[in-house]
């Protein structure tokens, strides 16, 4: 009778901890798995290429961008937001995985991610693991554009479901396009105004591509991370000619330099806005023509974003849906006598960045805070209430989502090859060289916001240099920390080995020797 007793106490206590246990571990359950699939915000994200701020909404008088400007409407439009590398590979290995390109060791173009920190957890990647379907629609990571269209180019695999690689008329007759170097198109400057329908180019079948998946999660009780890249307005400028009757040609402004400027600037500097010479001062009816293309390529893609937010809100996703808007960099146009990206001015390292929420109460509001496109990542999991990856060095803005004054960081820090800078609300302070060895230039955006006057030398500013300088300093040595939780991390990978690029109906004999040019 006494061993029976025994026995039933004991059997009380284990239930008794059992139980307990239970309503521990019930207690202690972590936020992510805490709501329900039909709870879950669903995420649309869209990414155009080598998009500067020339948009209606950051007050570009001339550039048609209705429907960007109507998300702005919605959402909250960040008006000093920043790559950390005004280069389409590194800046996109950087927002995809949330670090700086000095934690994720990749400066260069078709630098496989995996290559350099293969245990990483990408943005797609960990929706995948709470529950998500991961889809991309074009261009996410990086691809040569336009060479790798319809490819997969140097995509992730691992942070996608699904993948669709859209390839239209634009890749066809890619032969038509005028560029200033025969058969050169992604890295040179080159346009066509197109025959066609939208629906028949690369981008417009990329939108085409996303209101089908659209309609299919609206059927399903599934939540999505949805990315569609769209390749334009990366050269070539190609577009339907519809979008170029947007634009009147000869009154096209194009930058004007003084003869004197480039005393002012730093060796590396200089070497940056002259690298491309083909594009050096150009005659002013060409740079129109060239200009023109890029902007009727802005609104050609705007109109993709339209067919894309209009089938949102037709399905009633948007009403569960967060839609963020951005850019990989900025973009020269002539500023600064030159064109294309990959400097340190604001024309490069500025994109544009519109994030709307349906719990967002207050909309259509601006902010001038100081953010980087890797606080992307960790303010989606903030959004969609799941637990950023600890390698994440960027920042929630949901803050300023709440509050437009309100401050994540009091500067973004961008990186071209040798040189840093960092972008405050007020001020850019560059660094070239390690320790500055190499130049600094310093601009005062309350009076200079084409950043065209270096005051790096000028006396006046000594106590602002001095204190903007140990900022810098602190900002890349916490940009260079290995991350927690990374994993592994090598140094030095390069770049994959690529083969010479094939126009589609040139022909070639069995030792490469062109003998045919469509």
């Amino acid at each position: 009778m006494i061993y029976k007793n025994i026995v039933n106490i004991q059997l009380i206590i284990i239930m008794f901890c059992l139980c307990s246990c239970a309503e521990s571990l019930k207690k202690e359950k972590p936020k992510d798995n805490s709501i329900s699939n039909t709870e879950k915000l669903n995420v649309l994200l869209i990414i155009a290429d080598d998009l500067n701020c020339d948009l209606g909404v950051y007050g570009n008088k001339i550039v048609k961008t209705p429907n960007i400007n109507r998300l702005a409407e919605r959402g909250i439009l960040f008006q000093n937001a920043h790559a950390q590398y005004p280069w389409c590979g590194p800046s996109r290995a950087s927002f995809m995985t949330g670090m700086y390109t000095n934690q994720t060791k990749i400066t260069r173009n078709n630098m496989n991610l995996r290559s350099s920190v293969p245990d990483v957890i990408t943005l797609g990647q960990r929706f995948r693991q709470q529950g998500y379907q991961s889809v991309r629609i074009g261009k996410i990571f990086h691809y040569d554009n336009p060479s790798a269209i319809g490819t997969s180019g140097n995509d992730d695999i691992y942070s996608w479901d699904q993948t669709v690689n859209p390839y239209g008329k634009d890749k066809i007759e890619e032969y038509k396009i005028n560029t200033l170097s025969e058969r050169k198109f992604g890295g040179t400057l080159s346009w066509l105004a197109a025959d066609g329908k939208d629906d028949e180019q690369t981008d417009g079948i990329a939108a085409s591509e996303a209101i089908k998946k659209l309609d299919y999660f609206a059927k399903t009780d599934v939540p999505f991370f949805l990315a569609v890249g769209f390749f334009r307005p990366h050269t070539p400028f190609v577009a339907p000619k519809k979008y170029f009757d947007f634009y009147q040609q000869e009154k096209i402004e194009i930058p004007k330099i003084s003869s004197h400027y480039l005393a002012g600037l730093p060796e590396p500097a200089i070497k940056s806005i002259r690298a491309q010479k083909n594009q050096l001062d150009l005659e002013k009816k060409l740079a129109q023509e060239i200009k023109e293309a890029y902007y009727a390529t802005i609104s050609f893609v705007d109109a993709q974003v339209g067919r894309i937010l209009d089938h949102l809100e037709i399905s009633g996703l948007d009403k569960n849906t967060i839609v963020v808007f951005m850019s990989d960099h900025g973009y020269h146009l002539g500023e600064h006598g030159h064109w294309q990206k990959q400097t340190l001015f604001d024309n490069a390292t500025r994109i544009p960045l519109i994030i709307s929420s349906p719990s967002l109460e207050n909309r259509g509001r601006a902010s001038m805070s100081p953010v980087e496109l890797i606080d992307v990542y960790p303010t989606l999991m903030s959004l969609t209430n799941i637990n950023t990856p600890k390698h994440v060095v960027g920042k929630s803005l949901e803050p300023i989502m709440n509050n437009e004054n309100s401050l994540v960081r009091g500067s973004a820090l961008t990186r071209w090859r040798n040189g840093y800078s960092i972008k405050t609300k007020r001020y850019r302070l560059t660094k070239w060289g390690t320790n500055g060895e190499l130049g600094y230039e310093l601009y005062d955006h309350k009076n200079d916001k084409d950043e065209l006057i270096n005051l790096a030398r000028n006396p006046d500013y000594n106590q602002l240099m001095d204190s903007l300088k140990l900022v810098i300093e602190n900002r890349i040595v916490e940009a260079s920390v290995k991350p927690e939780n990374l994993g592994r991390q090598f140094e030095n990978v390069k770049p994959m080995n690529k083969a010479k690029n094939i126009t589609f109906g040139d022909i070639y004999d069995e030792e490469g020797n062109l003998l045919y040019l469509k």
